[in-house]
């Protein structure tokens, strides 16, 4: 039998990026699972989970690296006992910053209602309750491996499950599983009607040709011989380089490019103001980098226009701009405060986003945010920037930001 990753969040990017690496590597088997609808199982199981891989430029690539999908909902314990499955030796996950349900922070927040929901034994709903329950009950190593756009990704995931496992009194097993900190990077959009028609594939993902996996080479057990990924001590040089430069970059334009009236990121570069801020940023964030980093943050730059530019790939930006409260500290914010609020660039960009929530308030759109009702409240109440500057613990620098 074929060793297996569990991957928890099958979103288009877990399908984009770990799926194909592993299907890559050879000799692996991953068993997904989705943690809210059925919607990603029942269309990969009515054509026997495989899936078309539309590289742009390259055709589409035949994904069969999947045997199963799970959805938590109708059967909670068939995921715990995937986790606790000794032929499983990864547990990945993909679930955005959001899901990992954490305090500005960066701890468990045992308050939010569905953690409340999962110590109180129901369920579990959240990754961080199906993993401190499935690890408690686990007799083997494995290795958590998070795969989502956060700083230490790895040790925040950690963190949060020791926490909720010592809240709910289980066995501390969890310390027998590592959680190495990863750095991801794909540019891969929703799928839209047109690729569906193009393909004939009603689950086809569009991706860019660009990936990039950098690793902390910290594994419990096994792992595939994922190609051109690198493993490292210390991921966090690189982790800071793409979060600051490319997501820091993208979150800007996500919310000075709507409130301008484009729809994608590449019509956003095609603005000339928005094209100079966005490398104005780059250039901002890159002063906060190590060393090493600093000498190749020019080239990356460049790399990342290009692939900011690409026509063929049309991320939206609303799709970029949700859970702002969530993205903008490590996004912006750490770079700016590092620059002791000197970067009038990042300043600009936390801007576009204070401009970008009370425009949607105003309109009468519902933000994609954890923190929308609060938001809302907010610009709903007249309270000036600062008040929404204090959600993402930015309020000590408001002379900086605030015009």
């Amino acid at each position: 039998m074929s060793p297996r990753i569990l991957h928890i969040g099958l979103g288009n990017f877990a399908r984009a990026h770990i799926a194909e690496y592993t299907q890559d590597a050879g000799g692996w088997r991953m068993t997904g699972v989705s943690l809210r609808s059925a919607g990603v199982r029942n269309g990969l199981r009515a054509q026997g989970y495989d899936y078309g891989l539309a590289v742009q430029g390259q055709g589409v690539k035949r994904i069969d690296v999947f045997d199963e999908v799970l959805v938590a909902p109708e059967d909670p314990g068939a995921v715990l006992a995937q986790i606790t499955d000794p032929e499983v030796h990864i547990i990945s996950v993909t679930v955005t910053e959001k899901g990992y349900h954490l305090t500005p922070e960066n701890v468990l927040d045992l308050e939010d209602p569905l953690i409340a929901q999962d110590l109180a034994g129901g369920g579990p709903r959240t990754v961080i309750g199906f993993l401190a329950r499935g690890l408690a009950a686990r007799k083997t190593p494995v290795t958590v491996l998070s795969c989502d756009n956060r700083a230490n990704n790895g040790d925040v995931l950690r963190d949060a499950v020791v926490a909720f496992a010592a809240e709910a009194r289980l066995e501390t097993r969890a310390m027998q599983a590592r959680f190495p900190n990863s750095m991801v990077d794909r540019i891969t959009p929703a799928t839209t009607d047109a690729l569906r028609a193009e393909t004939g594939d009603a689950m086809a993902v569009p991706t860019e040709p660009f990936r990039e996996w950098v690793i902390e080479d910290h594994f419990a057990g096994p792992r595939p011989a994922w190609p051109e990924v690198v493993f490292t001590d210390d991921v966090a040089p690189h982790e800071m380089r793409k979060l600051r430069m490319l997501n820091g970059a993208h979150s800007m334009l996500a919310y000075a490019g709507t409130l301008a009236g484009h729809a994608f990121v590449h019509e956003a570069m095609a603005d000339a103001a928005l094209r100079a801020q966005a490398r104005a940023l780059m250039g901002e964030a890159a002063r906060t980098l190590s060393p090493e980093m600093q000498e190749i943050a020019p080239a990356y730059a460049e790399a990342l226009v290009a692939r900011f530019d690409n026509p063929h790939i049309n991320h939206s930006l609303r799709q970029i701009a949700m859970d702002g409260t969530q993205k903008l500290p490590y996004r912006m914010i750490d770079s700016l405060r590092a620059l002791g609020g000197d970067a009038p660039a990042l300043a600009a960009g936390v801007r576009a986003w204070t401009r970008f929530c009370r425009a949607e308030v105003a309109a009468g759109r519902a933000l994609q945010d954890p923190k929308a009702e609060v938001i809302a409240g907010i610009v709903g109440a007249g309270w000036a920037d600062a008040q929404l500057l204090a959600l993402i613990g930015a309020e000590d620098l408001a002379g900086a930001i605030l015009e």
